[in-house]
């Protein structure tokens, strides 16, 4: 039996106890609530050990190469 027949058959049995004036999310809702928030907390976990150990050094552009390797001359060139 699929689930979603299972719960249909479930159905019916709620309706007789829900009460109009007050619906909470119950069991199922801080399960699913609960579920997420851990699903949330391991991805940020998973993350932050990932990004630690990223070692990354940006490599200067190519102007300011030229700019450091020529010194003055760069200067004379950009008054031209």
């Amino acid at each position: 039996m699929y689930s979603t027949q299972a719960l249909t058959h479930l159905v019916p049995l709620a309706a007789d106890e829900l009460d109009k004036n007050k619906v909470t999310p119950g069991v199922l809702g801080f399960l699913v609530f609960a579920a997420l928030a851990l699903g949330v907390w391991a991805l940020m976990k998973s993350m932050n050990r990932h990004m630690g150990r990223v070692n990354f050094e940006e490599a200067p552009s190519p102007e300011e190469a030229e700019a450091a390797g020529t010194g003055a001359s760069a200067g004379a060139r950009g008054k031209q």
